[in-house]
Parts: C-alpha cells; sequence; structure tokens
C-alpha cells in the first residue's frame, strides 16, 4: 500500500511540475509579445534604459534578459552580451552575462525533458532538428561540447534538442557553461573597449572575432560532417560489442 500511496505521490509531483513549468513558458510568450522581443533585443538603446530604469535591481534585469533570450530561441543575444562588458566591465560584465546564459540554458533543457519532442518542435525548425537529429542519440559529451564551443553554431536551439538526449543535467550544466564561455568574453571585452574608449583595441578584437567566425563559417559543414563520421563510427563500435 505504501508504495502505491508512494507511487501516486510521485505522479501528482510530476503532474504539478509540468504545469508549474507550462505556466512560466506561458507567462515569458506572452510577456516576449507584449514588448516586441525580438526588435527589443536587437535595440541597444531600449535594453540600456530599460535597466536603468530597474535602478538596484539592474544587475538582477540584466541576468534575466540574458536568460530570456535563451530560452526564447532565436532571439539574438550579441547585444546584451557587449552591453554587459559596457555596463559593469570585462570581469563582472562576463560573471553576470554567464550566469544568465547558463541559467536560460538550463531552462532550456529541463523545459525539453518535461515536455518532450511535440514541444521543442514548436521552437526548432524540422530542418534543424534533422541536421542535429544524431545528437539524441550520441552519448558522447566531448563531441557536445565541439558543437557549444565552436561560434556559428545554433547553441540555444541546441539546449532544446539535447533535453531530449542522454546527457544528464550535470553534464549539460558543464557543457553549456564551459562552452559558451569564449564567446561571453569577447562580447563583453568588446563592451568594456567601447566603454572606455579603447576604439584601438576594439578594432583589434572586432578583427579577431570577425577571422574567427569566417573561419568558422568556412569549415562548419565540414566539421558537422565529421561529427557525424565520428557518432555513426561510435555507434559501430557499440553495435560490434
Amino acid at each position: 500500500m505504501r508504495a502505491i500511496a508512494n507511487e501516486t505521490e510521485n505522479r501528482k509531483n510530476n503532474v504539478l511540475l509540468k504545469i508549474w513549468a507550462l505556466v512560466f513558458f506561458l507567462a515569458v510568450t506572452i510577456v516576449l509579445y507584449k514588448v516586441g522581443a525580438f526588435r527589443f533585443f536587437m535595440d541597444q538603446e531600449k535594453i540600456l534604459v530599460f535597466l536603468e530604469s530597474l535602478g538596484p535591481v539592474a544587475v538582477l534585469g540584466f541576468i534575466c534578459l540574458q536568460a530570456l533570450q535563451v530560452v526564447a530561441a532565436p532571439i539574438p543575444g550579441e547585444v546584451t552580451g557587449f552591453i554587459g562588458g559596457y555596463l559593469y566591465g570585462p570581469v563582472l560584465g562576463t560573471l553576470f552575462s554567464t550566469i544568465g546564459l547558463t541559467i536560460g540554458s538550463l531552462i532550456a533543457f529541463t523545459l525539453a525533458r518535461i515536455f518532450g519532442r511535440p514541444f521543442v518542435d514548436k521552437f526548432v525548425s524540422k530542418a534543424t532538428m534533422d541536421k542535429y537529429d544524431y545528437l539524441l542519440h550520441h552519448k558522447g559529451v566531448f563531441l557536445v561540447f565541439l558543437l557549444f564551443l565552436i561560434p556559428g553554431m545554433p547553441k540555444d536551439f541546441l539546449c532544446y534538442i539535447l533535453g531530449l538526449g542522454h546527457l544528464t543535467t550535470k553534464e549539460f550544466f558543464v557543457i553549456s557553461t564551459v562552452g559558451r564561455f569564449g564567446g561571453t568574453v569577447l562580447l563583453t571585452l568588446g563592451g568594456n573597449y567601447i566603454r572606455l574608449h579603447q576604439y584601438y583595441r576594439f578594432s583589434i578584437l572586432l578583427s579577431v572575432a570577425v577571422i574567427i567566425v569566417f573561419l568558422s563559417m568556412v569549415y562548419k559543414d565540414k566539421l558537422e560532417s565529421l561529427f557525424h563520421r565520428i557518432h555513426r563510427k561510435a555507434g559501430g563500435q557499440r553495435g560490434e560489442r
């Protein structure tokens, strides 16, 4: 009887968890619709005015914006990352951005894990799902880490896709946090250089970033083909065992 009671209680808790997650998602959707999210996240002046209006809790507002732009993929996060460096400097800007991006990544990952493929399909296009479908069956943590490390990869979408796969929450936490760190540092430094009027340093940083992105775009397809081959090879080795 006690086992039955525990099972019933667990089911109730799972239902409540899904209800709260759905309420959160609907609330976020309504807010994004009301404020015109895409235009807002692309407008540096609007973001700065919004954060200034928050006064002493502006830091929390900034962290929430960073988290929100991940959950509401495909809203771009470059502007908010840049603003982090502009407002808070290289160290605190990187820290606050990393906290926000990690929270947003975990929320997206958890939502996908709770609601499954039908929910994720509402965020991620069929073309993107087909392209990264192999991740749902791949258990190699390092391969997923490389995807987060390479500029130009759809990291926000990957959070949802990986929520359907084999990664544990702990593994995903480490991968998403460390994998995003390099890009976060570059954006934060850029914002800090502009704040200090260090345009020469900003130009050098921008040149490095452009080269990295260009090389990533040139070799992106080849890298993804390599990842597919690694996945197929790993799958074949497991089959032989």
